[in-house]
């Protein structure tokens, strides 16, 4: 009946409501197009809340084109655009994928401001950022006194994004014990505050984003199987700058134009050596990468005009030596950050990316190591 549907009369919401609310189940019908999934007994409260989201699907009023700030006329992005329109009518979990740099929590928001939830809160959380021991405090909140400097409740972010979207970034990163209580979240639709001894419904919509292989880690038994299904239930990847190579021109004015009225200057004109090399480079650190050079030659350049002198484009890593010389930086300040980058990059993934465990072993606190991977910009 869904594919039926699907096939015949698209733009008509359709919900599930079954008490076969297995896994595999929920998976295929929301794959199939449902925009909800409900396991019996139903709660009034429940239906009505999912009746209005169909209604605001349903009334004409929501975003059409989820795409209109993701720029480029590429095919790879024509296609996002199309995928962005599609899941946000769904409320099935939605798992993006990309190389860092790429755009995956812009994704997150646009198919969130598309959607029935556009109005409701939408609350990112950064998984890696957070220490493993606040991790559930944060997430769900606690109760004065359930721990020692639990001085007063505290509302989590999974109820403050209440009605809303709830976007996971770096999932990955979560510890094994919030796993479990994430899968709890989605299948369940509740959540318990530190220190409470009842769980309260929640109504959020679960997006999550990871530069990483998700599958490879579950192979490796360092990510819950269970969990990889129900938040994989769609999969949306933002593909790299170098795959569309043809946006660049396009981005370039932009961020161009952005950063020049942040500076209070006109835009400058790139010369065509300056335009080649931008089209040349792979561009390894993706958009975000692609940022950092016009911040740069914007602040070099001569007033009017942005020439080849004043871009500086990185190697990409691997790409060993040049014009026969070593690729490492010349300067004692770059040795010493090349140096610093490598440790770091090290620790985390002795650690399994654990930012706390990593910190410790590298002799330094969490906010420094915090503070030093932002500065170098590894990602």
């Amino acid at each position: 009946m869904l594919e039926w549907i699907q096939a015949n009369a698209p733009e008509l919401p359709v919900a599930v409501i079954t008490a076969h609310g297995h896994v595999e189940a929920v998976v295929r019908a929301l794959k199939l197009g449902a925009f909800d999934f409900v396991s019996k007994p139903l709660d009034i409260s429940d239906l009505r809340k999912l009746v209005n989201q169909a209604l605001k699907l349903s009334d004409g009023r929501r975003a059409t084109d989820g795409g209109r700030r993701l720029l480029g006329d590429s095919e790879p992005m024509q296609k996002l655009r199309a995928m962005i329109g599609r899941v946000a009518r769904s409320q099935a979990p939605v798992h993006i994928t990309g190389e860092s740099g790429t755009g995956k929590e812009l994704v997150a928001r646009l198919i969130n401001e598309s959607g029935p939830r556009k109005d409701a809160p939408f609350v990112p959380v950064s998984c890696g950022a957070i220490p493993s021991e606040l991790m559930e405090s944060e997430l769900f909140g606690h109760r004065r006194g359930s721990f020692t400097g639990a001085v007063a409740d505290k509302l989590g972010l999974v109820q403050a994004a209440e009605g809303g979207t709830l976007f996971l970034d770096e999932v990955a990163d979560l510890p094994f014990a919030m796993q479990v209580k994430l899968l709890r979240l989605i299948q369940e639709k509740t959540a318990r505050p530190v220190g409470d001894q009842r769980e309260q419904p929640v109504d959020v919509r679960i997006l999550s984003a990871t530069h990483r292989d998700l599958g490879e880690l579950v192979a490796a038994g360092r990510f819950r199987e269970d969990l990889y299904y129900r938040i994989n239930v769609i999969e949306l990847r933002v593909p790299p700058l170098r795959e569309r190579m043809s946006d660049v021109p396009e981005l370039v004015d932009v961020i161009t134009g952005r950063f020049a009225a942040r500076m209070g200057i006109t835009p400058p004109v790139l010369s065509g050596e300056a335009v080649e090399m931008q089209l040349a480079h792979d561009y390894p650190g993706n958009v975000r990468e692609l940022e950092n050079v016009i911040e740069r030659a914007l602040t070099l350049c001569e007033i009017g005009a942005i020439r080849a002198g004043d871009i500086e484009l990185r190697e990409s890593p691997g790409q060993g030596e040049v014009s026969g010389q070593s690729a490492l930086p010349n300067t004692m300040p770059d040795r010493l950050e090349d140096i610093e980058r490598t440790s770091i990059v090290r620790a985390l993934e002795e650690a399994r990316y654990n930012k706390t465990a990593a910190a410790r072993a590298l002799g330094i606190s969490f906010r420094a190591l915090r503070y030093r991977i932002k500065k170098l910009g590894i990602e």
